[in-house]
């Protein structure tokens, strides 16, 4: 393995270590993606027909969890379920979304029934093996070029331990075979939170019902996702009441993030937006194909079967003015180009008074999803009259990349689980929205 892959390894290997020490070291085992190439299970491939519903389940079949406890007879923290379920994706046509559900060993103390947190797992990548539901059954794998690492894991793991149950969706198109995953979509994203919750809801093996609290918990691609969710559920999903939402550096506008992941460790992102945007609106191609060289197609066509760790690998770094036929980044291109920034202003996060309570977290340093976006959704939402908590992390700076951005999900993740755990229990939120102008 080349230098550059050693450095990452060692640094993925770092982080699951972080993990470790916040929880009991034999629950800090962390599950994986499937390699790049790897057959996705049958069940993955959705059905000719799908049901009417929303959020009704399509099938469902018993999942293994990598993490486990030695001795005590079983998986732990809970019993896992693999999903299908039906969801609307941005043009309002039905498509099948897959996910899993998580019943946890322990009980809940918090008093009423049995609380739902629905997590939308951070980027993945784009290739059906990334799956966050076929993640939870496989271990830390480092395969060639592959490094992958589910690091969602200890988040749903502090979820369970609480008796709190969960669902994690694989969002639309990551799992499910029949298109490709739409990254960072707005709708798309919110719409598979959303539906997931129904779909757990209906499972004969779950404890949850239709009273339960739900509450949603997301970082990075996941926070956008929550955020979105929050903002739509009056209007999408009016039987799932949130109790309260998480949400973590969220990708609120994605003009920036564009400029800002150009030329990082996560620049294979862009490949990922662009392939889901052209698929969800067929009408931007012409302009993509007036744009991109053939490096470009080839890095769009080579980045759909890719995991996240795959493209720290084979594209951190890269720069989009090397896929463009005119030496334009794709930031140029969206500034010069109205129909670009007008398809992207209606993914932005932040024009829609969200529901219930929710806590917005951000590192100060965070240059990958820019601190200054996040916030401004936070900002966005008090003016509209939302319940805030904004929370901004504030940590060392330690260069541009991937640490200042994940270093506030650990550092971050247990006061917002605790916060979250408090809306479910029925405690009221103490926004901090007449503060926020004094924050960083």
């Amino acid at each position: 393995m080349p230098a550059r892959r050693r450095l990452l390894a060692a640094a993925v290997t770092a982080a699951l270590a972080l993990g470790a020490q916040a929880v009991p070291a034999a629950a800090g085992t962390a599950a994986a993606e499937v390699s790049r190439g790897a057959t996705v299970p049958a069940f993955y491939t959705p059905p000719a027909a799908l049901p009417e519903a929303d959020g009704a389940l399509v099938r469902s079949e018993p999942l293994r969890l990598a993490l486990s406890l030695p001795g005590l007879g079983g998986p732990l923290p809970g019993r896992a379920t693999r999903l299908m379920y039906k969801s609307t994706d941005a043009n309002g046509e039905p498509v099948a979304v897959t996910g899993a559900y998580i019943e946890p060993s322990t009980a809940w103390r918090g008093g009423g029934p049995r609380p739902l947190v629905a997590v939308a797992p951070g980027t993945m990548g784009q290739g059906d093996q990334c799956a966050a539901s076929l993640g939870l059954e496989h271990p830390l794998k480092i395969d060639g070029d592959t490094v992958s690492v589910g690091y969602e894991d200890l988040s749903i793991y502090r979820l369970l331990a609480r008796g709190i149950a969960v669902v994690v969706t694989d969002y639309v198109g990551l799992g499910a075979t029949d298109r490709l995953h739409t990254y960072v979509n707005r709708v798309d994203g919110a719409h598979a939170v959303l539906d997931a919750v129904r779909a757990a809801r209906s499972l004969d093996a779950a404890s949850v019902t239709a009273d339960s609290p739900v509450g949603l918990f997301g970082y990075s691609q996941g926070g956008g996702a929550t955020a979105a969710a929050a903002e739509l559920q009056p209007s999408y999903a009016p039987d799932v009441r949130l109790a309260g939402t998480y949400s973590g550096a969220p990708p609120a506008d994605l003009t920036e993030v564009t400029g800002a992941i150009d030329g990082s460790d996560l620049a294979g992102a862009l490949g990922w937006s662009l392939n889901g945007f052209l698929q969800t609106e067929p009408s931007l191609r012409p302009i993509a194909d007036r744009y991109l060289n053939d490096a470009g197609r080839e890095a769009l066509a080579d980045l759909s079967t890719r995991c996240v760790g795959d493209a720290l690998f084979a594209y951190g770094s890269s720069r989009s003015t090397a896929w463009t036929t005119t030496g334009q980044s794709l930031g140029e291109i969206i500034a010069a180009e109205p129909t670009l920034q007008t398809f992207l202003g209606k993914q932005r996060i932040g024009t829609v008074k969200p529901s219930g309570p929710v806590r917005v977290a951000t590192g100060v340093n965070d240059d990958l999803v820019p601190h200054a976006q996040s916030r401004r959704m936070a900002v966005d939402w008090c003016r509209l009259g939302g319940n805030v908590t904004y929370a901004p992390v504030i940590l060392p700076d330690v260069g541009r990349g991937l640490l200042n951005h994940f270093g506030p999900l650990l550092t971050d993740q247990g006061d917002a689980i605790s916060w979250l755990t408090d809306r479910l229990s029925g405690e009221p939120a103490a926004a901090n929205c007449r503060a926020l102008p004094l924050l960083p």
